[in-house]
């Protein structure tokens, strides 16, 4: 029983290792403005929340990262959390950010949910929904 415990928990950590590589290579995809990458990791019906509140598909958020009307020219992730049910992982986490959207320069402080999907091509972003950080007030 507790090889069988030690082998879950082994892979259990190599799925989180896994899902970890995918969101920085989400980042640095993103910050790259990297199509083929972006495509590569973005789940067909990816459903793509931004902190104001619209949502778009994966070839709208790939064309406008593109042509730059989103532009991140750093992208930190930090506090970040991963748990894995079956096929699914829920990650949170704090992202701030300088940005160039169009242009103009700017920041993003925003916290993230992302849901990753396990796929036999590995694990592929279905869902993200981003809320802007407010000042903790005592």
């Amino acid at each position: 029983m507790l090889l069988l415990s030690v082998a879950l928990s082994s892979v259990g950590q190599n799925n989180e290792n896994a899902v970890a590589t995918a969101v920085e290579s989400f980042r640095k995809a993103v910050v790259d403005a990297d199509g083929a990458g972006l495509n590569a990791l973005l789940a067909t019906d990816l459903s793509y929340g931004h902190s104001d509140g619209h949502v778009e598909g994966k070839q709208e958020l790939i064309d406008k990262l593109k042509d730059g009307r989103y532009d991140f020219v750093n992208m930190e992730l930090t506090e970040q959390t991963i748990k894995i049910t079956g096929d699914i992982a829920v990650v949170r986490n704090k992202l701030d950010g300088k940005t160039a959207d169009g242009g103009k320069p700017g920041e993003a402080h925003l916290y993230v949910l992302m849901i990753w999907q396990k796929t036999k091509n590995g694990w592929s972003l279905l869902a993200r929904q981003a809320v802007k950080q407010f000042p903790v007030t005592k």
